[in-house]
C-alpha cells in the first residue's frame, strides 16, 4: 500500500484527489495539509511514502519546502503537482530533492501511474525538462533567471506576479529589508534596471 500525503491549499483540490486515488486499490491518502507548514508537520509526525505537493502554498512553500521535507525524511518521495509549467519550477524541484513534477492539467489515469513510478523508486519528467536539467550542469551560456538561487527565484516569481516587497515578506516569512536585498540581487543578476524588466522578460520565457 503506497501511504500518500495530500499538501495543496485548494479544498477542492484535495477532495477531487482524494476521490480519485480512493477509486486505487493500492494508494491510500493518509494526510492532508493546506500549508507547507502543516504538511512537514505531518511528515514529522508519521510516515508516508508520498508526498504530493503543491508549490504555491501560504507560509513554507516551494523548492525551501521540499528540502525540508527531504531533510526531516531522506526516504519521503515527493511528487510535485503544480499549476506552474515545467520551465519554471521542474529542474530547481529535482534539484531540491523531488522525484516528479506534473502539472495540474495532466490527466487523472497519468497522475495515479507517475504516483505509483514515483513511489516504486522511478522519476518523472517530461523530456523537455531532462534536457533542461541536463543543460543546467555547467552550463556558461545559461539563461539569467536559471542564475539566481531557489530564494531569488521565488521572489523573483512574486515580483513578476505584482507582489509588493511587504507582501513577499509575509509570503516568505523574511522581513522587508531582506526581499529588497534580494531584489538587488536579482536585478544585478539578470542585468535588469526595473521590475518592468523582470516582467517583460517572464513574459518572454514564459515564467508568469
Amino acid at each position: 500500500m503506497i501511504r500518500v500525503l495530500l499538501a495543496d491549499d485548494h479544498t477542492l483540490v484535495r477532495e477531487g484527489l482524494r476521490q480519485l486515488l480512493g477509486a486505487t486499490a493500492d494508494i491510500r491518502v493518509e494526510g492532508e495539509a493546506a500549508t507547507g507548514d502543516e504538511a512537514l508537520a505531518l511528515v514529522k509526525a508519521d510516515d508516508y511514502d508520498l508526498a504530493v505537493l503543491d508549490l504555491s502554498m501560504p507560509g513554507l512553500s516551494g523548492i525551501e519546502l521540499i528540502k525540508r521535507l527531504r531533510l526531516e525524511k531522506p526516504r519521503l518521495r515527493v511528487l510535485v503537482l503544480s499549476m506552474h509549467g515545467e520551465q519554471q519550477y521542474a529542474v530547481r524541484a529535482l534539484k531540491a530533492g523531488a522525484s516528479g513534477y506534473l502539472t495540474k492539467d495532466s490527466a487523472s489515469a497519468q497522475l495515479v501511474g507517475v504516483i505509483r513510478k514515483v513511489a516504486g523508486g522511478g522519476m518523472h519528467i517530461s523530456e523537455a525538462a531532462a534536457a533542461q536539467l541536463v543543460g543546467a550542469v555547467g552550463d556558461g551560456d545559461a539563461l539569467p533567471h536559471t542564475r539566481l538561487s531557489d530564494r531569488e527565484f521565488e521572489v523573483f516569481r512574486l515580483l513578476v506576479a505584482g507582489v509588493g516587497p511587504t507582501g513577499i515578506a509575509e509570503r516568505l516569512h523574511l522581513s522587508v529589508k531582506t526581499v529588497s536585498t534580494h531584489k538587488t540581487r536579482i536585478l544585478e543578476k539578470m542585468g535588469m534596471e526595473s521590475v518592468a524588466g523582470l516582467v517583460r522578460y517572464a513574459v518572454e520565457k514564459k515564467l508568469s
